[in-house]
């Protein structure tokens, strides 16, 4: 199996017991390789299942964003960026799936998502002067979001853009670089205003939110063919937590990229 960009993925399984992922069995008459039965009783893992389990964890995240937002309770954005992290650090380094941790998981991120949502609202409506501007933009991003996972899936499943291992390791160098830059312009923003200026909403906050946007909705396409290879693998049902906490880590990135994009357009 190719390394995907999300480490949520990390510990699907790679063969074994489990039958592996690219280059298992013998190509058929059509060239095709064929996955060996699977070497477990569990049942394994099928597409509804990924979409069951995908479904529920982001109920969650959409239920819990909305009554935060509905209650205003911003202060919760900080703690809750906190908990989700330390979540999202045990689910992917934890051997086995665990759905009450994804499900904790994708409340956490809801509540994060109501209160980052909420301030950046805010924020709008006062400096254009508009009331409900926040709330416009907010609609947006959920849109945007939704478009640019449904758009991948469809990339993905034309085979517009193929998975590759050098693809797969040029977006994993460039989310990594991204990652290094995050960091460094938040420890810049303590000694200076603005830090290297990537979240201040001039030229170069738009470009990095562009660069980050174009790397969260390339990397679906290496999530997705993770998933399918899991699928084809025959790996244990239960895995599709894992998938449905990978996909989710994607979608509260993409979408806060592009809340943030919006709100840099709505500034002045």
């Amino acid at each position: 199996m190719r390394s995907s960009s999300n480490p949520a993925f990390r510990n699907l399984p790679t063969g074994g017991g489990y039958g592996g992922y690219a280059g298992f069995g013998q190509p058929d008459q059509a060239g095709y390789q064929q996955a060996p039965p699977p070497l477990t009783s569990e049942r394994p893992m099928t597409i509804d299942d990924v979409v069951t389990k995908t479904g529920i964890t982001l109920a969650v995240v959409a239920a819990t964003a909305v009554v935060t937002y509905l209650m205003q309770a911003w202060f919760l954005l900080f703690p809750a960026a906190i908990i989700g992290l330390v979540l999202a650090l045990i689910i992917t380094f934890k051997r086995m799936p665990s759905p009450p941790l994804v499900i904790a998981y994708a409340a956490v991120e809801g509540v994060f998502l109501g209160a980052f949502s909420g301030i950046i609202g805010t924020m709008v409506d006062r400096m254009t002067g508009t009331p409900g501007q926040g709330v416009v933009i907010i609609g947006q991003a959920i849109i945007g979001t939704i478009g640019v996972f449904a758009g991948m899936l469809v990339v993905y499943k034309t085979g517009a853009v193929r998975v590759t291992p050098k693809f797969t390791k040029w977006i994993v160098g460039a989310i990594i670089g991204v990652g290094v830059l995050m960091l460094f312009n938040l420890i810049m923003s303590f000694f200076t205003d603005g830090g290297l200026g990537l979240r201040s909403g001039g030229p170069l906050a738009i470009i990095f939110s562009l660069v980050c946007i174009g790397l969260a909705a390339f990397s679906f396409l290496i999530d997705f063919d993770a998933a399918d290879q899991a699928i084809r693998a025959g790996v244990p049902a239960k895995f599709a937590w894992q998938i449905a906490f990978g996909l989710t880590v994607t979608l509260v990135w993409l979408y806060t990229e592009i809340l943030r994009l919006l709100s840099y357009f709505n500034s002045d």
